[in-house]
């Protein structure tokens, strides 16, 4: 398990598995946040917020919504554009202790070119 809140604890998730590894992406949004994501099923993720506590940002093509705190700005995860779909999401593990991430695998992702992993 992993938790994970902003800087000043607004906005706060667990994730109930321990991901296989974390994502870092060069798009636009992700070089300039410097988020390090944890890709979860929206089932095996708790969320912590008060809606009006946080700011969507929808992005490019509209399909992902980043998640950011009103209060202290940290992006803390993003989720699909509609999240009464489910699906995939991702929380940015450097919302979490370094000590829950340490060892974990860094993958690197080129979602400003290719849209493939660099590994």
């Amino acid at each position: 398990m992993m938790d994970g809140q902003c800087h000043c604890g607004a906005v706060r998730w667990t994730l109930s598995i321990e991901p296989d590894w974390l994502t870092r992406c060069n798009c636009s949004y992700c070089r300039r946040a410097q988020a390090l994501w944890a890709h979860a099923d929206r089932a095996r993720v708790t969320l912590d917020y008060r809606a009006d506590s946080v700011v969507r940002y929808l992005q490019g093509d509209q399909t992902l919504a980043f998640i950011s705190c009103k209060r202290c700005g940290c992006t803390t995860h993003w989720e699909g554009a509609d999240p009464a779909a489910g699906g995939r999401m991702a929380l940015n593990a450097h919302m979490a202790e370094p000590s829950a991430i340490e060892g974990l695998r860094i993958r690197h992702f080129d979602g400003a070119d290719s849209w493939e992993f660099l590994d």
